[in-house]
């Protein structure tokens, strides 16, 4: 692995992100039918960052909480649950109509029918995220930091996370620190500043040692020429999105690692599962494959989760890619929207295809 991580550093990733919870009825039913939900803590960030927590590594989470708020507690709860320490200001609701946590209303869907997800994100307490919230000094300087990762959610979610996250980039760039950035697009994010946060997403991806995002990502976030239309089959398929990750490392020589899954649904529990890896100059493929899937939510936060562990422990670029793909598969087999290896082994023996009972 060609990336270079600082030693010494009190946490090995850092993920600023906005909490909510997400609310599920049970055995794969639509919300509109039910009147039982479980409700869960949830971020993409967080999910992102629970593979390696539950592998033993220390992981801090940068966010802001909604004060006296029973959801906040429970958000709190949960990340002490996942081994994750967190940080932020506690801002009052200030009446019921002020600040609060975002809910996601998902269903996992079931067989032909596939799953559907609501987001009701007013008065998101998160979206005032602001970098007066943080001592970076103490944070890059001081504690240290191997990867920051940072979500284009997170980036595009307000005007104010915006410049939280690219002065984020800056001070963990000064620092030496790497950065990693999963572009994740939002067309409802971007209406209405599609200028602005073009160049605030280009100054991060400048300034970053991972980028991972799928075509439409790289396109829409970046401005770069997608995979060319026409031939058929998979790999054709695979070469075009070749050519489009070289022409992302042209355009943005200073990362080292390239990523993007590849899905085709089959139905909504059966998918087929790749991956595709540019580091340095080495391509790693992984041809999709089969994976049962109980709950799609967060399989590609896995795979991100799955990658910068393999980063943190110094694997071999393509054995972390492989931990990535296996990440990702796993998540796909929780009702949380991330996983939770036991151990390393569990992840691999995903990867293997070794579904037997372990004594």
């Amino acid at each position: 692995m060609s990336i270079q991580l600082k030693n010494n550093c009190k946490y090995a990733l850092v993920v600023p992100t906005s909490m909510g919870v997400r609310i599920t009825p049970p055995n794969g039913q639509p919300v509109h039918s039910s009147d039982q939900f479980t409700m869960y803590a949830t971020s993409a960030e967080t999910n992102v960052a629970s593979i390696s927590s539950y592998l033993g590594l220390p992981v801090k989470v940068l966010t802001k909480f909604v004060q006296a708020s029973p959801v906040a507690e429970f958000i709190k709860s949960n990340l002490k649950a996942r081994h994750m320490d967190f940080e932020g200001p506690e801002v009052p609701q200030g009446g019921p109509w002020g600040y609060r946590h975002q809910f996601n209303i998902a269903d996992s869907g079931y067989g032909s029918r596939g799953p559907r997800v609501q987001n009701d994100r007013a008065g998101e307490v998160g979206r005032t995220l602001s970098i007066k919230d943080f001592d970076l000094e103490k944070l890059f300087g001081e504690e240290g930091v191997q990867i920051v990762h940072l979500s284009g959610l997170i980036a595009a979610l307000s005007p104010e996370t915006s410049q939280f996250c690219l002065e984020l980039a800056r001070a963990a760039k000064k620092h030496g620190t790497r950065i990693a950035f999963d572009l994740n697009y939002r067309a409802t994010f971007w209406k209405g500043r599609e200028k602005e946060l073009a160049e605030i997403f280009s100054e991060i991806a400048s300034v970053s040692d991972i980028l991972v995002g799928n075509e439409e990502d790289f396109q829409l976030c970046l401005g770069i020429e997608g995979p060319e239309a026409g031939g058929e089959g998979l790999q054709s398929k695979i070469n075009s999105f070749k050519e489009m990750i070289t022409r992302v490392k042209a355009t943005y020589p200073g990362a080292s690692i390239f990523a993007t899954t590849l899905r085709e649904v089959i139905n909504t529990n059966q998918h087929l599962w790749g991956a595709i890896m540019l580091e340095d100059t080495n391509w790693h493929v992984i041809e999709p494959r089969q994976i049962n899937v109980l709950d799609r939510i967060g399989g590609g936060d896995g795979f991100v989760g799955g990658l910068l562990y393999g980063v943190l422990k110094e694997m071999p670029s393509e054995k972390a890619m492989q931990f990535g793909w296996a990440s990702g598969a796993l998540a796909t087999t929780f009702l949380t929207d991330y996983a939770q290896p036991a151990d390393e082994a569990m992840v691999w023996s995903i990867w293997e295809g070794n579904a037997r009972v372990q004594r």
